[in-house]
């Protein structure tokens, strides 16, 4: 039960919501797969009309292109939103008002299973993964949790239709468990609302991520609450946006150069830590320079692969598990990205020292 009447409260909130979240999607997604058009054979215009404009979602790109100096050179008109992620991004997909969203692997899977035709245009890794893990597995106090193995029985905060719901499938695969052999709790992953899932002895485990994998033992470690590796790559990243944008000659083409802009801030952040800690970090998110400095200490190098083969392959991995283990019907994940872009965010930061490969 929560430690404080305040936490008991928060849960049942949190519960609550999450529920009506769950519900609506249930109510107001298609009941079929998208059908993911094909533009292969689609020529992009090789120049973009000045005029033509675009939204993105992608607020830690753009403080980065301000930063940098880049954001007044795009030769275009782009409207910013200040959203990102699969839930946010999904919906503003749905009402016709964005045309590229950051996010991981899996809002786009999530998807195409409620209907929803979308299109990968990059992508972007970290070049050791393992060693420098997006999310590390919270364990509460008093969970009797040290190692994946001891997940059976367990109470496991769950999001589907977002990375960290698709991790703890793949930590579940991994230690040779299913859902069936542990209890998982639907709660969303966002804000603090893991952490004090844990802290109040809600759940068991729940996937960490950012400065909470910093923050909670802090809190909670005399107590017992700890993190524990999971040891699986977990840092796919990519620009996502709805197929009918990338439909459309002027927007594809605009896309495509935004595309650069994209692959020249991922490297510019990676070789400026000490800008992007005062500019992003402190200023813009209001963290404190201590955090700040752990996030830039732990979040790696970026890779921009210039071939989506091994990317592409990977993520069919990824559909395969969800599709087994959420009754979904399993599809090519190829469908997915357009491949027009595949070289774009690599060749823009050809020559700079960034890594173009995959990760490792």
């Amino acid at each position: 039960m929560p430690s404080t009447p305040r936490a008991a409260v928060l849960l049942a909130t949190v519960l609550t919501l999450s529920a009506a979240v769950l519900t609506g999607c249930a109510d107001n997604t298609a009941t079929t797969t998208a059908s993911s058009k094909d533009l292969s054979d689609v020529e992009i215009p090789k120049t973009v009309d000045p005029d033509t404009e675009i939204t993105v979602g992608s607020p830690e790109i753009q403080v980065a292109l301000k930063l940098s100096g880049q954001i007044d050179k795009i030769p275009f008109k782009v409207k910013w939103a200040n959203l990102s992620g699969g839930p946010q991004c999904s919906e503003a997909f749905r009402a016709n008002s964005l045309d590229v969203c950051s996010a991981a692997e899996i809002p786009s899977i999530h998807a195409h299973w409620t209907g929803l035709d979308t299109k990968l245009v990059a992508a972007a890794f970290r070049t050791d993964p393992i060693k420098n893990p997006i999310y590390e597995l919270g364990i509460a106090p008093g969970a009797d949790i040290d190692s994946l193995a001891d997940l059976r029985g367990k109470r496991i905060a769950y999001s589907p239709g977002q990375a960290q719901g698709a991790l703890v499938l793949r930590i579940l695969a991994k230690a040779g468990l299913t859902k069936e052999d542990v209890q998982l709790v639907e709660l969303p992953s966002t804000g603090d609302v893991y952490p004090t899932a844990l802290g109040g002895g809600q759940v068991d485990a729940a996937p960490l991520g950012g400065v909470n994998i910093k923050r909670y033992p802090a809190k909670y470690g005399k107590d017992g609450g700890k993190t524990i590796p999971h040891g699986l790559r977990d840092d796919p990243s990519h620009l996502w946006v709805p197929t009918a944008s990338v439909s459309d000659p002027q927007k594809a083409a605009a896309i495509r150069e935004f595309v650069t802009y994209w692959a020249k801030a991922e490297v510019w952040i990676d070789t400026h830590p000490e800008e992007w800690i005062e500019g992003y970090y402190v200023k813009d998110q209001g963290l404190s320079r201590e955090d700040g400095e752990y996030l830039v200490k732990t979040g790696g190098h970026p890779a921009i692969p210039g071939d989506w083969t091994e990317t592409i392959a990977n993520q069919q991995k990824t559909v395969d598990l969800l599709s087994k283990e959420t009754d979904q019907k399993s599809f090519d994940a190829a469908i997915l990205f357009d491949r027009r872009f595949e070289k774009a965010g690599a060749e823009a930061v050809a020559g700079t020292g960034a890594e173009t490969g995959a990760g490792s």
